[in-house]
């Protein structure tokens, strides 16, 4: 027998919205990083050129790329209803505490609101996309 769907909230929609507009903000970030010209950043204040003057090691940047990537296409999956988006929101929270333990750890932070704040919405995403295929909203 299939499962079949069951029409989910507005409310539903509109957190999948909104965790897709936040993921996208993720995946600016990364690309920004990624792609950032010394033309570009000197243009930057000082605080915000030393950010981008720090080196990290390779597997923080792809864990930073899995973790925003991965949130993204959970956040599409969210929308398509399909289930996989739990999975791809645990794949993006794991890179994301592995790329902000490195952080906490190695890097002088100014502020440990933001990071902390990413990996709460990371746990938030992952119990929604559950609860949602606990309700049949995504299957």
């Amino acid at each position: 027998m299939k499962n079949s769907l069951t029409k989910p909230p507005v409310w539903f929609w509109i957190v999948s919205v909104l965790a897709l507009l936040w993921n996208a903000m993720g995946v600016i970030a990364y690309l920004t990083r990624a792609f950032a010209t010394d033309e570009m950043i000197a243009q930057l204040e000082p605080e915000q050129q030393a950010e981008f003057l720090i080196e990290y090691p390779a597997w923080v940047t792809a864990a930073f790329a899995l973790a925003v990537f991965c949130g993204f296409l959970a956040c599409v999956s969210l929308l398509m209803r399909k289930k996989w988006a739990y999975t791809l929101f645990i794949v993006s929270a794991i890179a994301a505490f592995a790329q902000h333990v490195y952080i906490f750890m190695n890097v002088e932070v100014q502020s440990y609101v933001m990071p902390v704040m990413v990996i709460v919405v990371c746990l938030f995403l992952i119990w929604f996309s559950k609860n949602s295929v606990s309700k049949h909203w995504i299957a």
